[in-house]
């Protein structure tokens, strides 16, 4: 197969900048080559020390006024919740009652499922967004819908039929057994096929029953290499909730952990509350915790806890999530954006790295999938996007007085949205953009 080549600003991350500072964290190149062939990454350097090994008949292309980064990926995200977004809420069980248990009835419909599968994928395209873990609905056939839609363009995502046989709409429950036995088919279904990883997808303890949790601890025990998606302690409210339903645990991660629904690969939406106790046995099983900015502060759930989380004594793998619907964007560059800011209501401040690690390589760590994606170097998957640094003519204005390379990319988080999203790549292949 024929050598395609990216020339450009690019920049990728070699570790952790929240552990190793942020300087050291980056691999960035002014006039960068990166080579793809057969879907991967074969080189990433320097124009100068990497021209002359440049194959004849090698189709370059040239991302001028732009940057080079890996793919963004989103830990955690609604794609039945895409037809609600922006829908007005007040708290969390509110809007769950009013909009999204409304809207996830629809899915009962095929169709449905397939028109807003191709949406949510177009959608996530458009942002720059190559991988996702998504929640669907409890219908089996809300998955066949995101996980068809993704095969076609060889996206790499992890997805699951939601868990509820309690404390839901009727037509949105299942049962323990039912959750188990479709779950179980779909697993064989789709998981491991292409790119495609399967979730065991409790929606939240408040909707599960004992038995549920049971079998889902135990389905997932027997699945090796499947994820567990769930959600945590977002909202004062819920937290409470969870407390009345299961006063025998001593806190809501221990619920999940009672179970074994946590461990590696366990992805635990919003951890906006977390005790420092939950936090140590999140590192310890390392799980991980899908911070979602816009969500959080669209239903005032509160602020999340970066410095805690990021404790370089027992460090927490995070991930950023959009959590369409309550979140408002499917921008990871507008979530880092009002990351941003809920770090610095909390006197913490997130720098431009930090905030581009966790949208890329901090969240390919989450997901166990750093060795394959969230990074630009030889053997990588070749998910790639190229952000326009002139995407509207005040950045185009800013970038004019830019200093260095951070700055370019606190610009790029404060000025930016899917209008920045110049090109996207996923396994080599443009699939959008320029």
């Amino acid at each position: 197969m024929k050598t395609k080549i990216l020339r450009g600003q690019a920049l990728s991350f070699k570790a952790d900048p929240f552990i190793v500072g942020d300087q050291a964290s980056i691999h960035y190149e002014s006039d960068g080559l990166i080579f793809l062939q057969d879907g991967k990454v074969t080189e990433f350097g320097s124009y100068k020390n990497l021209k002359d090994k440049i194959p004849a008949g090698a189709e370059i292309k040239v991302y001028t006024d732009s940057l080079i980064i890996p793919g963004f990926v989103d830990t955690h995200v609604h794609y039945p919740q895409t037809q609600i977004i922006g829908a007005y809420g007040k708290q969390l069980i509110d809007w769950l009652n009013n909009y999204t248990f409304i809207a996830e009835q629809q899915f009962a419909d095929y169709s449905h499922a397939e028109k807003i599968a191709k949406v949510f994928v177009q959608e996530s395209l458009r942002a720059g967004t190559t991988t996702s873990a998504v929640f669907c609905t409890v219908h089996p056939h809300s998955v066949d819908a995101i996980f068809e839609e993704a095969q076609k363009l060889n996206l790499r995502m992890v997805a699951g039929k939601v868990l509820m046989d309690r404390n839901a709409p009727a037509a949105l429950t299942d049962t323990a057994q039912s959750a188990y036995d479709d779950s179980k088919a779909l697993i064989k279904k789709w998981h491991g096929k292409g790119r495609l990883s399967y979730a065991v997808t409790p929606r939240f303890a408040p909707t599960s029953s004992p038995e549920q949790l049971e079998l889902a601890g135990a389905l997932w025990k027997e699945s090796p290499g499947t994820y567990m998606h769930t959600h945590i302690s977002e909202n004062l409210g819920e937290i409470a909730w969870v407390k009345d339903l299961f006063p025998e645990r001593k806190s809501y991660l221990d619920v999940y952990d009672h179970y074994g629904l946590v461990g590696e690969r366990s992805l635990l939406a919003h951890g906006v509350h977390l005790t420092e106790e939950e936090f140590t046995r999140i590192h310890k099983t390392g799980a991980c915790v899908c911070h979602c900015s816009t969500s959080n502060e669209f239903l005032g759930s509160g602020l999340f806890p970066f410095e805690r989380a990021k404790d370089k004594k027992r460090p927490v793998r995070v991930g950023l999530g959009t959590d369409i619907g309550a979140g408002t964007s499917f921008s990871h560059l507008q979530t880092m954006n009002e990351s941003y800011k809920i770090a610095q209501l909390q006197g913490y401040s997130l720098s431009s790295a930090c905030a581009f690690y966790l949208a890329t390589k901090g969240g390919a760590n989450s997901l166990y999938l750093d060795d394959k994606i969230g990074s630009i170097a030889p053997g990588m998957e070749a998910d790639l996007v190229v952000l326009d640094l002139k995407s509207t003519p005040l950045m185009d204005f800013r970038m004019s007085y830019c200093k260095d390379i951070h700055e370019v990319l606190f610009i790029l988080m404060t000025l930016g949205d899917d209008r920045a999203t110049k090109a996207v790549y996923v396994a080599g292949t443009q699939v959008y953009g320029e």
